[in-house]
């Protein structure tokens, strides 16, 4: 029988180490979490309260440590299908090389590669994902409901970022003129998206972001009334901001400014709005974006892939930017997992001009977990563990040959080798099981997305 609003099932997870990542970082050596219904009842040290009514699983958390689940800030989850090409290109080159065949993809393609990249994520500890959709080539399909209905099935807390082009190679774009939406296309589907799918309430599971895709691929009417669109039904924003040295070179030429002032001219800084990478940052493009709140994802892997160069997140950091981890898509990070995320967020950092200063570990953590919150705007929701906050949560495995020799159990995560997740709690439900997925079936997917990979291969090889 379930369980009511006033008496709620409740699991307990005791004798483990607990990185809650709030606003002190608050650590145990070994605590609990108690979870009833979908909420975190509580967090603290030693055992669980004694006498707690409708506990269903009682978990002995020996060997492990509990963090908040890892929350993606940007992700192109149809790339799962196009994975291991253009290996050594930088991003126009292989934007270019790949936009052909991604202008291609179908709704069947899209679902494949959407379950794949929920999957992978999912089973590596993220609870709250994110995708940036952009390519809605004509008579595809309903490609927005087959990536929210992938999130869905997979039990995974989503935010569909409802992307758009308008701005094809016939008006100096890159994007084939057959993959490109109109303004007043991309506009109305976007709103019609929102209208159907965006839940504004404390648990919601999918949200929309309004998301034109990049300068060089859209007009500037579509980032203005993209802006007045987002505003109007009170979703967030979301775009490509300042990846590489060309898209910096192209906004110079095309509008007479840099990319941060670009984006400020047409409504788009603001503490509604995120964008990814931005790499190439002056010290005033950090200033706009600190004074307006504007979030970053961060994308070490992808940027590293591309060779875009080195993002300065300790001076985003110091300058009280909201920064989350973002995988990126899967065709510039093929493994498709964000705790490699946290891992080269804080290695790559480190070659930058803050050397050994740059992050440690706990930032690390706050990068893909509360940063990640923050980014979404859900960091009342989701990103720490606190009571009353949403039960979004991951118990990663660390006394294995892995881990089992380093002492401090958050320094095991970042610095060392994956972990496996023994148990990950989204809305209070397990979808991860002993490093398996308990709500789908991964030898399905991987069948899948190897077919449509192919389909998608031949279908661009005879175009």
């Amino acid at each position: 029988m379930a369980a009511s609003a006033d008496d709620p099932q409740r699991i307990v997870i005791e004798n483990c180490s607990i990185a809650t990542v709030d606003a002190h970082d608050t650590e145990y050596a070994s605590g609990h979490v108690v979870v009833a219904g979908n909420r975190i009842e509580s967090v603290g040290a030693g055992k669980a309260p004694e006498g707690l009514a409708g506990v269903v699983r009682r978990i002995d958390g020996t060997g492990h440590l509990v963090t908040p689940g890892l929350v993606n800030t940007h992700h192109h989850f149809y790339q799962w299908i196009t994975r291991g090409i253009a290996t050594d290109h930088n991003l126009f080159e292989w934007l270019v090389a790949l936009y052909p065949t991604w202008a291609r993809v179908d709704e069947q393609m899209v679902r494949a590669a959407a379950q794949g990249s929920l999957a992978m994520m999912a089973r590596g500890g993220v609870t709250t994902a994110m995708d940036h959709h952009y390519v809605y080539p004509k008579g595809s399909g309903d490609l927005s409901g087959a990536i929210i209905g992938a999130a869905r099935d997979m039990g995974v807390r989503f935010t569909l970022a409802r992307g758009s082009m308008d701005r094809s190679v016939k008006d100096g774009g890159l994007p084939p003129d057959f993959a490109v939406e109109t303004l007043e296309g991309a506009l109305a589907a976007t709103e019609a998206t929102v209208d159907a799918h965006h839940d504004a309430s404390f648990d919601a599971m999918t949200q929309i972001a309004v998301a034109p895709c990049s300068p060089f691929s859209i007009s500037t009417e579509l980032l203005r009334q993209g802006a007045e669109l987002a505003r109007r039904k009170g979703v967030r924003l979301h775009t490509h901001g300042s990846e590489t040295v060309e898209e910096e070179q192209f906004c110079k030429e095309l509008f007479g400014m840099g990319p941060t002032d670009y984006f400020e001219s047409t409504g788009w800084l603001g503490d509604d709005v995120w964008m990814a990478h931005c790499v190439h940052m002056n010290d005033s493009d950090i200033a706009a974006f600190a004074r307006t709140g504007t979030g970053v994802a961060h994308c070490p892997s992808s940027n590293a892939r591309l060779a875009a160069g080195i993002a300065r997140v300790p001076d985003m950091l110091a300058a009280g930017i909201p920064v989350g981890l973002g995988v990126d898509g899967t065709a510039s990070n093929e493994s498709g997992e964000l705790h490699t995320e946290l891992r080269n967020a804080l290695l790559i950092n480190r070659l930058g001009a803050h050397r050994e200063k740059a992050l440690n570990a706990r930032q690390a953590l706050r990068l893909g977990t509360y940063g990640g919150a923050q980014v979404l705007g859900r960091a009342d929701q989701i990103g720490s563990l606190e009571a009353g906050k949403l039960a979004d949560l991951v118990l990663w495995k660390l006394d294995t040959l892995a881990h089992a020799s380093i002492a401090d159990p958050v320094t095991a995560l970042v610095f060392g080798a994956a972990a496996p997740v023994t148990l990950s709690l989204i809305d209070g439900k397990p979808v991860v099981e002993g490093n398996h997925l308990v709500t789908a079936d991964e030898d399905a997917i991987a069948r899948d997305t190897r077919d449509e990979a192919r389909r998608l291969a031949r279908i661009a090889a005879g175009a």
